[in-house]
């Protein structure tokens, strides 16, 4: 097993965008495999390697019994169709708040050998690629809350054992609108 430790809300990775992935090789596999891994031992619907301390462009998801794995996701949306629904994270461990995501996603990217792959989602998978591919950006889903949402959520995260109050995170608002990317 190649489970690894997820790093958790308030650590500068998970704000930071990652790099493009340039080589499709051992060690990129090999992150993919943590990645999975981990993500099913947390019980997981996705993860991405800025969660494990990795500053590179590539998720897994788990959706609907549907394991994969996307490298330098793009993503485009087919309608403008809304869901609203609860979210989570597992850098931010216990905090679920309904978050607005687009209903429909197409994904395009590649696989860890370098194939291309185009990953189309509806609902929770939708919500998934977009939820990971945001990480990917060093955005975080409570950047895309209302006020009194995100003030909800803060105060889950201050009230949660693993909350260190010494070392406070902070919240941004996504400057690329509620969904991301400006599309």
């Amino acid at each position: 097993m190649t489970v690894q430790p997820i790093r958790l809300f308030g650590d500068p990775v998970l704000r930071t965008p990652a790099d493009a992935v340039v080589d499709f090789d051992k060690e990129l596999r090999r992150l993919v495999r943590d990645l999975t891994e981990t993500m099913q031992d947390e019980g997981g619907a996705g993860l991405a390697a800025p969660q494990l301390g990795v500053g590179l462009r590539v998720f897994t998801f788990h959706v609907d019994d549907v394991t994969g794995h996307i490298v330098n996701p793009v993503l485009s949306f087919p309608d403008e169709e809304e869901q609203d629904g609860p979210e989570g994270c597992l850098s931010i461990p216990g905090v679920y708040v309904d978050t607005k995501r687009r209903q429909h996603v197409v994904a395009q990217g590649f696989t860890e050998n370098g194939e291309e792959l185009q990953l189309v989602g509806t609902g929770l998978m939708a919500r998934c690629v977009q939820h990971e591919t945001d990480h990917l950006d060093g955005v975080l889903f409570l950047d895309r809350l209302d006020a009194a949402a995100r003030k909800d959520a803060m105060k889950q995260i201050r009230a949660a054992e693993w909350y260190d109050a010494g070392a406070p995170p902070k919240v941004k608002v996504n400057p690329h609108g509620i969904f991301g990317l400006g599309r």
